[in-house]
C-alpha cells in the first residue's frame, strides 16, 4: 500500500485542501501541517496531513479519496471518528471527525472543544483553516511525547510569545538553540 518514511509536502496538502474546499467539506489543519499554517512556515517534514471536519462530512471525503486512490491503513487505534487513509504514493491523511449539538456541545467523535476549530493560517501563501494557537498546544500534551511534538511546540511557542510547557523540559535541557 504505502512506502514507508514518505512525505505529505505542501503542494499534497494544497492538493488535498483544494479537493475538499470543491467539495464544500470544511476541514480544519490539525497536527504538525496545522501548527506550520499557523506560524506560517514549513518547520519539519511531516509524513502525513491531519484534519478535523464534521462526521456527516466522512462519506464524502471518504468517496473523494478513495477515487484517488487512497485506501484504509489498519492502525490499533482506529475508529469510526478516527482512521487513516493512504495512497500508493505513501501519502497519508489522519483523518479526525466530530459532530456538535445546536447548542455546541459535542455529542460525537473526536473531543474538539468548538473553540478550538477557530484558527487560520497559511501554507504556501494560501490561507487554511486550523486548530487554533492555544489549542493547538493544548493538544501537544498528556502522551509520549517524541521530538516531532517538540519541534512542533518550539515553533509555536517562538511564534506567539507562549513558554514551553514544562512537559518539555527533558527536550529543552537537550536543545543547544532553546
Amino acid at each position: 500500500m504505502s512506502k514507508a518514511n514518505s512525505e505529505m509536502t505542501a503542494k499534497d496538502v494544497l492538493e488535498m485542501v483544494t479537493l475538499f474546499a470543491d467539495n464544500q467539506i470544511e476541514v480544519f489543519i490539525d497536527g504538525g501541517w496545522g501548527v506550520d499554517a499557523l506560524v506560517g512556515e514549513q518547520t519539519r517534514a511531516h509524513a502525513d496531513l491531519d484534519i478535523a471536519l464534521q462526521h456527516k462530512d466522512v462519506p464524502r471525503l471518504r468517496a473523494l479519496l478513495e477515487a484517488r486512490g487512497f485506501s484504509d491503513v489498519p492502525r490499533d487505534d482506529t475508529r469510526e471518528c478516527n482512521f487513516v487513509l493512504g495512497d500508493e504514493r505513501g501519502r497519508l491523511v489522519d483523518i479526525h471527525s466530530y459532530t456538535f449539538d445546536d447548542a455546541g456541545s459535542l455529542v460525537f467523535g473526536v473531543a474538539y472543544p468548538l473553540d478550538s476549530l477557530s484558527g487560520s493560517g497559511s501554507i504556501r501563501g494560501r490561507m487554511v483553516k486550523c486548530i487554533s494557537p492555544e489549542w493547538m498546544l493544548k493538544f501537544h500534551s498528556g502522551y509520549r511525547l517524541d521530538e516531532n511534538d517538540y519541534q512542533d511546540v518550539k515553533a509555536l511557542c517562538r511564534h506567539f510569545g507562549y513558554p514551553i510547557p514544562e512537559d518539555y523540559a527533558e527536550f529543552v535541557r537537550n536543545d543547544p538553540d532553546a
